[in-house]
């Protein structure tokens, strides 16, 4: 590149991040992705555009052919309006191993990137962001950027921008420094003293939206491919790439790619967004109205003293409540006063379940109740119980939702558990469901995706109040997770690494039996002790105990666990506690502290001994939506090193819960959580027992039900 041509980038991505270009000034969001799978219009390179705040993107991008194809997979997540994260999986042909590293036929590669807008757009500058890509990984697309983005009236956008490593590769103009070589113990591990050092490129470009649905992209880029090309992987013939993206829908993109003179490509992109549901408004009944008083029959007290009466009013009030899909569980009545307990069987939004049981109160009660308590059950605990005077709901029915919750007082349902017997009919209780299952590994570098899949059946029988039998069991129909393949020797014992023995039984399995007790020994605590065959590897007993305020953001736990290793068959066996890495110990547990950190987030530390032995903690934040969306990110690191560890230095994931109301559009409790992780490893591995206690309540505590009010009078 001619020193001419160098001088007119670098003067082109100066005057974007700060010589004033007139325009319309918008908040530059789109649902476009790049071929590395973020939001931007370009095609290689990075732009200060964003997503819409929460928005999920999944693209599969491809270019070359043959043996030169390279594929990346990309799940994009718009965690706050400025923040955007990316984890992107990768498969290239054509590459030879670098040396001291293990020989592939087909390299696999996972990558991390962030991005942060620190400057929005304005009438006279541009929006500006600052980004790490591939910033955890093996380092293969590790680069550095500061970019500005400039729209020029509705359609047409301008990108410039300077970048490191892989980003100022090709025509740099200038070093911040010698940039380290190499990757950092079995990669995974952020690679900080590369950040920002070495030689700097600029980069452009810019898109053009054709028409509402066809948008036109050019650029320059920075990166020269330097492996790529040296490998013979790809001709990097030209520093131009071009684009076509077209939209199908708004969930639906397809892109086309002209690269470096020499490649074509395309690329698929699926977008989804947990703040807007995907049924618009909800398909649920509409709930019972508000019953008002005559203010005359107030007077009447006969009623509390006439045995039938009482009877009456109790099953009026459970039949009017099983209408609306919730339990009626227990009940005391006074002339004055209703608290009654219910077990919410439907409502993801806890205070829907609760509104909808103030609303059947106030058409059954007699008309001298004047404060009504609602208590919601967990597993026979009393969690939380909100009190209202009936005079508040008929008052407020056309209110905002926020109006009522102003007027009720919530607290510990400990408290409201005096002179209350559970119903006939509460207890025993049986319960089952059968479904389909599946299960599966990713990131396998023999093969990137193995799954299983088969039927499931699942029952619980709940035999006294804080008591319940539980067991699954399944069967296989196919799958392929019995040829993962084991790692080698780590030093540690093999507690899940060994996985694929689990997986080779072809005769219906156990997945847990369990007999658990909940119980609430004083207020703001609560404990749970199960015992059985916990988890698909692991059997014995699990106790734990949580403090949690009803009205507090902040919780504090305690787990301790005696486990032994079951059989591969999944049935009744327990095996040998010796393995090839050494032996598994009987104990392990954690201490915990869990808060709402607010603003849509919430963080969890656990501290204390895992599965191997091994020491350390597991940090975990969620951004969390008011309908039952979480998308997530965990890390454990142990005093197991990197090299012991293996592949990936630590152990570390994405987890993504989605409620099946979001989907289906009327009201469930259900959903379904993904985990996106390694490759099973020993170090950092923890017990997978089921019902743990703050999962289990926290949902009807006011911090959240404070956040899901809006759901009262619905």
């Amino acid at each position: 590149m001619t020193v001419k041509a160098k001088l007119s980038c670098v003067v082109f991505a100066s005057a974007m991040a700060g010589l004033p270009i007139t325009g319309a000034a918008e908040n530059l969001s789109t649902k476009q992705t790049n071929i590395y799978g973020v939001p931007g219009r370009l095609i290689d390179m990075p732009t200060a555009e964003v997503a819409p705040e929460g928005q999920l993107s999944t693209t599969v991008s491809a270019y070359g052919s043959g043996s030169n194809l390279t594929t990346r997979t990309t799940l994009s997540f718009q965690v706050t309006p400025r923040l955007t994260a990316a984890f992107r999986y990768s498969g290239i042909d054509g590459l030879r191993p670098t040396p001291g590293r293990p020989a592939f036929d087909k390299l696999y590669d996972r990558s991390f990137d962030l991005s942060f807008r620190f400057l929005d757009e304005g009438r006279y500058h541009p929006a500006m962001s600052i980004g790490l890509r591939d910033f955890a990984g093996t380092g293969l697309y590790s680069g550095e950027y500061i970019v500005a983005t400039k729209s020029i009236g509705q359609r047409l956008k301008l990108t410039g921008g300077i970048g490191w490593g892989r980003l100022g590769s090709h025509a740099s103009f200038g070093s911040t420094g010698t940039r380290p070589t190499g990757i950092l113990g079995e990669g995974g591990i952020p690679s900080y003293d590369k950040w920002f050092r070495g030689d700097v490129a600029a980069f452009g470009g810019f898109s053009y939206e054709v028409t509402d649905r066809l948008t036109f992209s050019a650029e320059y880029s920075s990166d020269a491919y330097d492996r790529e090309v040296r490998d013979g992987a790809l001709d990097r013939e030209s520093s131009w790439n071009f684009a076509l993206d077209y939209k199908i829908s708004e969930a639906f993109r397809l892109s086309a790619y002209s690269l470096y003179g020499d490649e074509v490509g395309a690329s698929v992109t699926v977008t989804i967004n947990p703040r807007k549901p995907a049924v618009p408004g909800g398909m649920e009944p509409a709930p019972l109205p508000v019953a008002v008083r005559d203010p005359d029959a107030a007077r009447d007290l006969g009623w509390s003293a006439d045995p039938v009466r009482r009877k009456g009013v109790q099953t009026s009030i459970a039949q009017l409540l099983q209408k609306e899909g919730i339990a009626l569980h227990g009940i005391d009545l006074s002339p004055s006063t209703a608290n009654v307990q219910i077990r919410n069987l439907r409502y993801g939004m806890r205070p829907q379940a609760i509104g909808r049981t103030a609303r059947a109160l106030t058409r059954v009660l007699p008309a001298s109740v004047e404060t009504i308590t609602v208590t919601l059950i967990v597993e026979g605990m009393p969690t939380t119980a909100t009190t209202f005077a009936r005079s508040d709901l008929e008052r407020l029915e056309n209110a905002p939702a926020s109006e009522i919750l102003k007027a009720a007082t919530i607290r510990d349902g400990i408290t409201q558990e005096a002179g209350i017997r559970p119903v006939e009919g509460a207890y025993p209780r049986f319960q089952y469901s059968v479904g389909p299952y599946l299960r599966f590994s990713v990131f396998d570098p023999e093969n990137p995706v193995r799954a299983n899949a088969g039927l499931q059946a699942k029952a619980q029988y709940r035999i006294a109040p804080g008591w319940v039998l539980s067991g699954s069991v399944s069967q296989k129909l196919a799958g392929d997770l019995d040829s993962v393949s084991l790692p080698g020797a780590s030093g540690l014992p093999r507690v899940r690494s060994n996985v694929a023995f689990y997986s080779q039984a072809d005769d219906p399995t156990i997945d847990y039996l369990t007999v658990a007790n909940y119980a609430r020994p004083a207020r703001n605590i609560y404990s749970r002790v199960t015992a059985g065959y916990l988890e698909r590897m692991y059997a014995g007993i699990s106790g734990e105990v949580l403090w949690k305020p009803v009205n507090s953001r902040l919780a504090l736990g305690a787990e301790v666990n005696y486990v032994a290793p079951r059989d591969f068959d999944q049935l009744f066996g327990i095996r040998t506690r010796n393995t090839s890495g050494g032996r598994i110990p009987e104990w392990n547990g954690h201490v915990s502290a869990y808060l709402d950190i607010g603003h849509g987030f919430h963080g969890q530390i656990d501290a204390g001994r895992y599965l191997a032995g091994d020491w350390g903690a597991t940090l975990s934040i969620d951004r969390e939506f008011a309908n039952g969306w979480r998308v997530g990110a965990f890390a454990t690191k142990t005093n197991v090193s990197s090299a012991t560890f293996g592949e990936g230095s630590f152990d570390k994931g994405i987890r993504i819960t989605i409620p099946f109301a979001w989907g289906i559009g009327t009201p469930s409790k259900s959903e379904t959580t993904t985990v996106l992780r390694s490759l099973s490893r020993d170090g950092g591995a923890r017990l997978e027992v089921d019902g743990r206690l703050y999962d289990t309540i926290r949902d009807t505590h006011n911090p959240q039900l404070a956040r899901t009010w809006g759901k009262f009078w619905r």
